[in-house]
């Protein structure tokens, strides 16, 4: 499977800072060290272009991103501390995200080693996502013909709201959020389907409410590509989850989603999205789950 990555995934951060920034290396050489995917499969992206950006967010705020204008407010919702290296860090992943799109459609699946920033809305950033790279790939894609409709299928534990938030008057773009029904944002937007999952929810549980839900979706939305947001936020003991999946329930999920959507055939990008384990290591093996998932199963080439 090929999958978008650069070191440039990565930026400094405080001591201390919640958010684990050496997961996408971590995760970069995990892969390779287990075999998932060799040197030949990275395709490493450069800063997404701000015409791209542009078709999502709002000039006065990616104004205020390349000039360091933001706002003390805005850097507390945002959730991390700007500078040049978080802008640049940021474009790369979404241009990563676009990239591993475009691989998605020629080959089936395919992956960013980032990506899955949907808190971020076209104003401004909140929940340490800058810009969102998921509607700007679809928009891109959108205005070069690539595709016409897409389903973004978001299983982190918080709601994908600023993606919601995008595309809710879009009948072209489906948006579905199974997520922490008390957790954040405390303030939902609306998604096309949104289920609320309450807190303690375990594996049986889990795959019982998500099961119908994404069958029934792909069923009934016909698309021409699926962007999965692989959160592992839902595990036991995850710094900011409340939700409590266990390692296997967390293979099980993947694997469910892989067989739905390439059982029919629709080609799959995966996407980090969020996951706060003990360690940036750890974090890096639960991101590793859906890809083992897909090395273990046959796919119809897109």
């Amino acid at each position: 499977m090929r999958v978008s990555y650069t070191p440039d995934y990565f930026v400094p951060l405080p001591e201390k800072h919640p958010f684990p920034m050496g997961k996408f290396a971590a995760l970069h050489g995990l892969l390779l060290d287990e075999g998932l995917i060799r040197a030949s499969d990275i395709v490493t992206p450069r800063e997404a272009d701000w015409a791209d950006l542009l078709l999502v967010h709002d000039r006065d705020y990616l104004d205020a991103l390349a000039l360091g204008k933001l706002s003390r407010q805005a850097e507390r919702r945002m959730g991390l501390p700007w500078s040049q290296a978080l802008v640049k860090r940021s474009r790369h992943a979404v241009q990563g995200t676009l990239n591993a799109a475009f691989m998605a459609l020629e080959d089936g699946v395919a992956a960013n080693l980032a990506g899955g920033t949907h808190h971020a809305f076209p104003g401004y950033g909140e929940g340490f996502c800058v810009l969102n790279d998921i509607a700007v790939a679809i928009r891109v894609l959108r205005r070069s013909g690539w595709i016409r409709r897409a389903m973004v299928i978001d299983l982190d534990v918080h709601q994908g709201n600023g993606t919601a938030a995008i595309f809710e008057s879009d009948p072209d773009v489906f948006t579905l959020s199974v997520h922490g029904e008390k957790n954040f944002p405390f303030r939902k937007a609306v998604s096309t389907l949104d289920m609320g999952l309450p807190d303690g929810t375990g594996d049986e549980e889990y795959m019982e409410a998500i099961k119908p839900v994404i069958s029934g979706a792909l069923d009934r939305f016909a698309c021409d590509l699926v962007i999965y947001l692989a959160g592992i936020d839902v595990l036991a003991g995850d710094r900011f989850g409340r939700l409590a999946l266990t390692r296997d329930g967390l293979h099980r999920r993947d694997r469910f989603v892989l067989e739905e959507v390439r059982g029919r055939d629709l080609p799959l990008l995966c996407l980090l999205s969020g996951g706060y384990a003990e360690s940036p290591g750890k974090t890096a093996d639960y991101h590793a789950v859906v890809h083992r998932e897909a090395s273990g199963i046959t796919f119809p080439r897109g």
